[in-house]
């Protein structure tokens, strides 16, 4: 095996894809910012405790764990950075209203999330603290749809769902954690068969809802058929209307509601959404309210956000084209050097040709040219 090759789902960015995940990064960070959230960058490790405490306890199985030369501590690598920015929010800024937080950079898992997926995702996120009101769902709902925009895309699917859900329909029946575990298995397969051999003994009200709860999937009628199926259970019904109001910021025909969807149950606390893309697998950005995540530093704060991966992102967008730029001789001439300078200085892209390299295609679209306008000035001349 040669020397040269990179480990199974790592793989180097060459330019045109790593400039176009660059401008995209950007254009993101400028979106959040437009929000007013603030950019902050947390290290690529941590002390391992540090990093699956909480809701980060999830990720044990997705962190590369070393030992740090140092202390002889163990420390872990990222594979997630909301658990990192909790720490941020509650231990470093320790604010008392609202804080909100962005931002970009790498994070790395030990196996892939998907077939054909990397393990070095490039994670952008942005997320919101102290505000327990919908306002805050409602905010990075439509912050993540900009962001979308943004990067070009449309057609953009939201799936709807809330984690209150399925914890109201379960709460007080005291059962084991295998049996738990059993039934948030069939509800997330939708098992109908399975669902009701594992429901066959609980309360009739819990075990009709259960039952019923597979099949609630759909358009914006899945919300109605649900408020019959949880009469019992008026605690849902605010939870129902917060999901109505949240569909009602998105494109019209844009949002389905999966209230069965248990991904990332142990994770979100409250209302989840996942964006689909069309040419994409899976989806392409998931958030939601996880009001627990700070929690475990000693402020339970409430919390929403979004993440998304910039590498897959550009996989969904297609090529951009290549960026034009000013073609320039290479010279030691001071009028030469000064004309180049104040195009660069312009914003233009100005490319010094080698000499003998004149053929030469690189990564710029060369569609001007620097010539001598024979008064020992240089002027820019179309190609």
């Amino acid at each position: 095996m040669s020397a040269w090759v990179l480990p199974d789902h790592i793989a180097d960015v060459l330019p045109s894809e790593a400039r176009h995940i660059e401008e995209l990064r950007r254009a993101l960070l400028d979106t959040a910012r437009s929000y007013g959230y603030e950019l902050v960058m947390p290290p690529l490790l941590e002390h391992l405790e540090s990093l699956l405490t909480g809701t980060g306890a999830a990720l044990g199985l997705q962190t590369f764990k070393l030992v740090d030369q140092l202390s002889g501590r163990m420390l872990g690598l990222r594979a997630d950075t909301t658990p990192q920015v909790a720490r941020i929010d509650a231990h470093l800024l320790n604010r008392h209203g609202v804080a909100r937080l962005c931002y970009c950079g790498p994070v790395l898992h030990t196996r892939p999330s998907r077939p054909y997926a990397t393990r070095e995702p490039l994670q952008f996120g942005a997320e919101i603290y102290g505000h327990a009101g919908l306002e805050a769902d409602l905010e990075v709902l439509r912050l993540t749809l900009d962001c979308l925009r943004a990067a070009g895309l449309g057609g953009v699917q939201v799936d709807l769902g809330d984690a209150r859900i399925p914890r109201v329909l379960l709460r007080g029946l005291d059962l084991p954690e295998a049996r738990l575990a059993e039934l948030h298995a069939a509800l997330a397969a939708k098992d109908a068969s399975g669902l009701a051999v594992l429901t066959r003994d609980l309360p009739a009200a819990a075990r009709d809802a259960l039952r019923a709860l597979v099949h609630l999937y759909g358009d914006a009628s899945v919300l109605d058929e649900a408020l019959g199926v949880f009469a019992a259970f008026p605690a849902l019904s605010p939870v129902l209307a917060d999901l109505r109001r949240l569909a009602g910021v998105l494109p019209p025909g844009s949002a389905s509601f999966d209230l069965a969807d248990l991904r990332g149950y142990a994770y979100y606390s409250g209302a989840r959404f996942a964006m689909y893309v069309p040419g994409a697998s899976d989806a392409i950005v998931r958030g939601g309210r996880y009001d627990e995540a700070g929690a475990a530093f000693g402020r339970n704060r409430p919390a929403v956000g979004f993440s998304l991966d910039l590498r897959e992102l550009v996989g969904v967008l297609e090529p951009r084209e290549l960026r034009a730029a000013v073609r320039a001789p290479w010279a030691e001439d001071a009028a030469l050097g000064r004309a180049i300078g104040a195009l660069r200085a312009s914003g233009e892209t100005v490319v010094c040709v080698m000499p003998g390299h004149e053929s030469e295609i690189d990564e710029f679209r060369c569609d001007r040219e620097l010539v001598p306008d024979g008064a020992g000035q240089w002027a820019v001349r179309a190609l």
